[in-house]
C-alpha cells in the first residue's frame, strides 16, 4: 500500500537541496562562534579585573551564547509570539528571583548577625 507524494521529500544528503545545504552552514557558523565565545570567556578570565566587572563580563557572553543556543539550536527564532511572550515572562522572574534576595542582603552589609 504506497502513498503517492506530490513533492519529493527533501534529502539532506542531495547536492542539489541548497535549503539544506544552507541549514547546515547555519548551525556550523553558529557553532564556530559558541566556539569563539568560548575562548573569548577564558581569554578574559586571564585579566586582573575587579570581582563584580568579572563576572559581568562573564555574565554578558554567557547570555550571548545562551541566546544564540536557545534561538538556533532550540529553535525558538521561529516560534509564535505566544512562546516568545511565555519565555520573556520566564527571564523576568528569574531576574527578580536572582536580584531580589540581593536587596535584604544589601541592607544588612555591616549590621552584626543578630537573631
Amino acid at each position: 500500500m504506497d502513498i503517492s507524494v506530490s513533492n519529493p521529500l527533501l534529502v539532506m544528503s542531495d547536492p542539489h537541496n541548497n535549503l539544506a545545504s544552507n541549514k547546515n552552514l547555519h548551525y556550523v557558523l553558529i557553532g564556530a562562534l559558541l566556539l569563539v565565545l568560548t575562548v573569548v570567556t577564558v581569554w578574559t578570565s586571564t585579566f586582573s579585573f575587579s570581582i563584580g566587572v568579572s563576572v559581568g563580563i562573564a555574565l554578558i557572553i554567557a547570555t550571548v551564547k545562551g541566546s544564540l543556543v536557545a534561538s538556533y539550536f532550540m529553535h525558538l527564532i521561529t516560534e509564535n509570539k505566544l512562546i516568545l511572550i511565555i519565555l520573556f515572562f520566564t527571564v523576568i522572574f528569574f531576574i527578580a528571583l536572582i536580584f531580589l534576595p540581593l536587596s535584604d542582603t544589601m541592607n544588612t552589609v555591616g549590621s552584626p548577625n543578630v537573631y
